[in-house]
């Protein structure tokens, strides 16, 4: 269980404070909604370690999570515009996740594996830059898969997706959680996101979180 308790912030020089307390269990997608600049990438923030709360706790499975650097926490974050090297290929990008010190036949052979998982066989070549919307965020996730961390964060990972792709995403990301055993938050603003993948959810209002 993945367990934030009073996990308290405030930017300096405003008069917001958010107060954020929150449970997300293993294999199911946890919702985060509420309205733009609610405080949704701050929480995000707080969770990968990008920034540190004035107090309050936050945990996974008993671990306290406050001391870890944002490269040693258990968490992989996929925004919206996927954070790939545009002038690396697919599977170039994809092996950025692999653990360092992995043998060089083991690595390849995790790269070819997620890239038939992804069906990005046929891309696994092709600069970043050339790839479609849902063709990178694909392998934004498979290089998530790699990196192997039991928390995914995703902020607003499908807004730039048509409705085709949009789905595929969500039945993508529906499944790995599952099968993974990711404590997945989903920060959205979209109902249909929402609904179609969250077992819990909550609202973000007045830097408050309520479980909706």
């Amino acid at each position: 269980m993945l367990v934030a308790d009073h996990l308290r912030f405030a930017y300096p020089g405003t008069d917001t404070h958010y107060d954020f307390g929150f449970a997300a269990e293993a294999g199911v997608v946890t919702a985060i909604s509420g309205a733009s600049g609610s405080g949704k990438s701050t929480l995000l923030d707080l969770l990968a370690g990008f920034l540190a709360p004035m107090s309050g706790a936050l945990s996974l499975d008993g671990r306290d999570l406050l001391p870890l650097s944002p490269e040693t926490r258990p968490v992989s974050l996929l925004l919206q515009s996927d954070n790939l090297f545009e002038h690396l290929s697919a599977e170039d990008n994809v092996a950025l996740g692999l653990p360092k010190g992995m043998p060089r036949d083991a690595g390849k052979a995790s790269v070819t594996d997620v890239l038939r998982q992804m069906e990005l066989e046929a891309s696994r070549r092709q600069v970043a830059s050339t790839l479609s919307g849902g063709q990178k965020q694909r392998v934004a996730l498979a290089r998530t898969l790699l990196r192997d961390r039991p928390v995914l964060l995703l902020d607003e990972p499908f807004s730039a997706l048509d409705d085709e792709t949009r789905q595929s995403m969500r039945v993508l990301v529906h499944d790995l959680t599952r099968t993974q055993n990711w404590h997945t938050i989903l920060v959205s603003h979209h109902a249909d996101d929402i609904a179609a993948l969250a077992a819990r959810r909550y609202r973000l209002e007045s830097g408050t979180l309520t479980e909706a």
